[in-house]
């Protein structure tokens, strides 16, 4: 992944240096089990375990000639063991060590993700309960619906966020496992309990039935984890790209002191990270689609998965903590108009009530089609002609022999509409972890 859309955290993850360093990793803990059960001499695993080491470059030398990269490691870090390095990949397959070890890489990549999302849902949970009480239209179709808070609307996307984080959390308990079970799944030279041994000294799972591979169904559910926790972002900030149009400006991104929002109109302040993350995670999602196309593999293995693996899983998972963070970023500093958002609420004259009436006049006894008539027609007039919508519902001689002043006065009361709004928080940050 580009360095623009990248963090040095997960760069580091990914490099080759890390790579080569897990892969060894792998080795070694293999050779200590098979040490303390006295299948290799126990003195050759201390010589390995101080001089084993390798070279980047010295690796990609040899693998120009060989065309293996796992030979090439192999061939580096014998250089540097010496004579006791026969002892090294002892009755292991090339799988054995690359899937292995790409399960640390995925767990300690999730790691990295997970409290990136922590951080994303700390900052939407406490912007919510800022303006838990801030009221704002609810918007269905594009259009004015009824009245909610943004606190709620923020409190919807830090529910949801909580479940992609509960996702991703089972997603890499599934993804994050090696194997040690040699060329097609049989332990032919190695037991099985030295494999569930050797996962267990790492801190990862084991496939309990393997082919050459680790089944790459695991890989899919982690990618499509990623790509929804992506899905999530853009749909959040979406939402915040509407709220920041010229019409609209109920939110604003943090404009920052020198900052320049275009090249031709000075007076710009657009919302273009929230735009950013829109685009990043079309990838992402994109990287699913190829994760999913991996699961169908010829026989006990073949090769067509390890080339998209290579691009997408440091990719995506590079790409989605830098979306998470720059989210939080955005969220912790997003600034935001109540009263733009007081203004739009009342701009169309109180049609926002028109379902509250409709409820009122049904209770009393009106059937809902005539209840039904009487308030659209009022509205209808109140798109048309401007007006107050209330204004029109009190000189109407029907809905007044209905309704008294004080059940119409909380028909338009704004506090009576949202009065189950700390209900809702105390629910959902109760139910929700």
């Amino acid at each position: 992944m580009i360095e623009r859309y990248s963090r040095p955290e997960m760069m580091a993850l990914w490099s080759e240096e890390a790579k080569y360093r897990r892969w060894l990793d792998v080795e070694l803990a293999v050779c200590d089990e098979l040490a303390e059960r006295g299948v290799i001499p126990a003195a050759a695993v201390e010589t390995i375990r101080a001089k084993a080491g390798f070279d980047v470059a010295r690796i990609a030398e040899i693998e120009r000639e060989v065309k293996h990269d796992v030979i090439a490691f192999l061939t580096n870090v014998a250089e540097h063991v010496g004579p006791d390095s026969r002892f090294v990949h002892y009755g292991m397959t090339s799988s054995d060590v690359l899937d292995t070890a790409l399960a640390l890489q995925i767990r300690d990549a999730g790691q990295l993700l997970l409290e990136g999302m922590d951080r994303a849902s700390d900052a939407l949970r406490e912007r919510a309960l800022e303006h838990k009480h801030t009221p704002c239209v609810g918007r269905t179709h594009g259009v004015h619906g009824e009245p909610t808070t943004f606190g709620l609307k923020l409190l919807v996307y830090w529910a949801e966020l909580r479940r992609g984080r509960a996702r991703l959390a089972r997603a890499l308990e599934e993804a994050a496992v090696g194997k040690i079970s040699g060329a097609v799944g049989t332990f032919a030279h190695l037991a099985p309990d030295v494999e569930q041994a050797v996962c267990a000294r790492l801190e990862i799972g084991f496939e309990p039935a393997a082919t050459q591979i680790v089944q790459r169904d695991r890989h899919a559910v982690f990618s499509t984890t990623l790509a929804l926790v992506a899905g999530s972002l853009d749909k959040f900030s979406v939402e915040f790209r509407h709220l920041a149009r010229t019409e609209v400006r109920e939110v604003q991104e943090e404009f920052g002191k020198g900052q320049k929002g275009s090249s031709a109109m000075p007076h710009k302040r657009n919302p273009w990270r929230f735009e950013n993350l829109s685009g990043l995670s079309r990838v992402v999602r994109g990287y699913a689609l190829a994760a999913m196309e991996n699961t169908a593999l010829w026989h006990e293995r073949d090769m067509s998965n390890s080339s998209v693996e290579r691009v997408t899983l440091p990719d995506a998972t590079t790409l989605l903590d830098f979306m998470l963070h720059r989210f939080a970023g955005l969220v912790e500093g997003l600034v935001v108009f109540p009263e733009a958002m007081k203004r739009n609420l009342e701009l169309t004259n109180g049609l926002v009530f028109s379902g509250t009436l409709l409820l009122a006049l049904a209770e009393t006894g009106v059937t809902r089609e005539e209840a039904y008539a009487l308030v659209q027609g009022h509205a209808m007039e109140t798109w048309e002609q401007g007006g107050s919508f209330r204004e029109r519902v009190e000189a109407d001689e029907k809905i007044g022999k209905a309704l008294s002043t004080q059940q119409i006065d909380e028909v338009f009361d704004l506090d009576h509409t949202l009065r189950h709004v700390d209900a809702i928080f105390e629910r959902t940050l109760r139910e929700v972890q």
